[in-house]
């Protein structure tokens, strides 16, 4: 400190110190150093188990089985199987037939040449996948979510006879897909002429409920998009699974089913899965199973046959169930779809299956008669 001569008193230093820092204060904050409010917000952060109630995810449902119609009586006079098949559509969307005329021998052959397109290697599947464009091939393996091996009930691959999936499998299945091709076309060739007569035996009762006052049927015919059979093969994978993963993994192929049931239309399907443990049938009422008959063809409705009864007849979702510790099992199902009739065969109808003679033919047939007549003047006038 200096001291000044003139008034002998000390000259303050010219030093200008930062301002001072806080201080904590003894006293807590009542937020930042909270710990119940800590505690809460951790606690908040977190993801909940969700649980979805049943209204939006129902629980399944055992039923008796549904009713088995003897498919040799079928439009037969004097037989109630076409009102029973209504009647067991209407309460649980699909019926049972049995003595339909499969025999073993063509399902089991089928089905083995049909396992063998499931060995093929996964790089190769890829030129054979499933896509919006091409609604056949391979169907991509998509894990449970809390399986880590990836493992699921099912596999599945979708067969028609169309032309760009017959060359691809040829490329990369070449050694078993010619023994397939044949197997499936005449397996595909039986199931169809089950499938036409039961839609026709169902669309004649269909008729005769509306004639009798049931309203709501379309008296249109057979009418709907004819996208040809279709035929989803799946592979059942052996029970590996515990309990609690079984079911894991049996809900999410059930969400998975209900998202993708509108995927091909059809009027029809008939659900080859002998041995199978049980049947579930999935729809906006709920989700049913039950132990289907043995050598049962299982045949559900679909969205066609919804739209031909005017809604009354709803479409269901089937899926066969095999609980197997020991192999794995092969199903399929063939979607099939009505004939598309064309306005000029309803005319043929209309007019009781009479051949009628276009304008075209009519004008054709007046030329010729013309030509015909002045050439007879010309010989006649000659001669």
């Amino acid at each position: 400190m200096g001291v000044s001569p003139e008034s002998g008193r000390e000259k303050p230093v010219d030093f200008r110190a930062p301002p001072p820092s806080p201080v904590a204060s003894g006293r807590r904050s009542c937020v930042t150093n909270d710990d119940v409010l800590t505690e809460f917000l951790e606690s908040s952060l977190r993801v909940p188990d969700l649980v979805l109630p049943d209204k939006i995810f129902p629980k399944q449902k055992f039923i008796e089985n549904p009713s088995s119609m003897d498919f040799g009586s079928l439009g037969t006079p004097g037989s109630d199987s076409a009102s029973r098949m209504l009647d067991s559509i209407a309460r649980v969307g699909c019926f049972q037939l049995v003595n339909h005329g499969i025999g073993r021998e063509s399902s089991h052959g089928a089905m083995t040449a049909a396992a063998g397109i499931f060995l093929v290697p996964p790089e190769k599947r890829a030129a054979a996948m499933r896509s919006p464009e091409k609604p056949y091939g391979f169907e991509e393996v998509h894990g449970s979510g809390e399986e880590e091996d990836g493992s699921e009930l099912a596999e599945e691959f979708v067969w028609s006879r169309e032309e760009g999936l017959e060359a691809e499998l040829q490329r990369v299945w070449p050694l078993g897909y010619s023994n397939f091709r044949d197997e499936m076309v005449k397996l595909q060739s039986h199931v169809e002429k089950i499938a036409e007569r039961v839609m026709t035996v169902l669309w004649e009762q269909c008729l005769e409920e509306s004639t009798r006052g049931n309203d709501g049927m379309k008296g249109e015919g057979c009418a709907g998009a004819d996208t040809g059979t279709m035929c989803c093969i799946l592979k059942h994978s052996k029970n590996v699974l515990d309990d609690d993963r079984w079911a894991s993994s049996l809900r999410y192929d059930v969400i998975r089913m209900m998202i993708r049931g509108a995927d091909y239309s059809h009027a029809l399907c008939l659900h080859l899965c002998d041995g199978a443990s049980e049947f579930h049938v999935y729809s906006k009422k709920g989700w049913v199973s039950f132990c289907p008959d043995k050598h049962s063809l299982i045949v559900t409705v679909g969205d066609q046959f919804q739209a031909l009864s005017g809604g009354r007849y709803k479409h269901v979702v089937g899926r066969p169930i095999f609980k197997s510790e020991t192999e794995d099992r092969i199903s399929m199902a063939f979607l099939c779809s009505p004939p598309q009739r064309t306005p000029a065969s309803n005319d043929e109808e209309r007019c009781g299956g009479r051949n009628t003679v276009s304008v075209g033919q009519q004008v054709m047939a007046a030329i010729v008669l013309s030509l015909a007549y002045h050439l007879f003047l010309y010989i006649l006038n000659k001669f």
